[in-house]
């Protein structure tokens, strides 16, 4: 008898959890959109990069060149040094609308970028 009430007990937990989770909307599931950097010939590419506002961002950060770099941006919170064809993935929580800047600090007069949070 003391084992058939733990074991309702236990069903009726297990079923409240599932129901809980199962009706829950998919709030602790954040939406995340990926994009590509790539650090070539002294450049950054793309020169400017539209993304969505209020969503995570996961940049994959490549540099196809022969000699190091390092992406970073104060606004983004950004710096990785990446030797030759070497990449990276970086997390950006949300944005706010508004443009952004990134920059290879090893060519920082010929490799800048935008990136555009709409």
């Amino acid at each position: 008898m003391k084992y058939l009430f733990h074991a309702r007990r236990t069903l009726a937990l297990v079923g409240l959890c599932t129901v809980t989770l199962l009706g829950m909307p998919a709030a602790w599931a954040v939406e995340t959109a990926s994009f590509e950097i790539v650090a070539r010939a002294g450049k950054l590419v793309p020169e400017k990069l539209e993304v969505p506002a209020g969503v995570r961002l996961k940049l994959t950060l490549r540099n196809e060149g022969k000699a190091p770099v390092e992406f970073e941006s104060k606004e983004l919170r950004i710096e990785k040094v990446l030797g030759p064809n070497a990449s990276a993935v970086v997390t950006v929580q949300s944005l706010k609308p508004g443009s952004y800047k990134l920059v290879d600090e090893f060519h920082e007069a010929t490799s800048q970028m935008q990136l555009i949070a709409r």
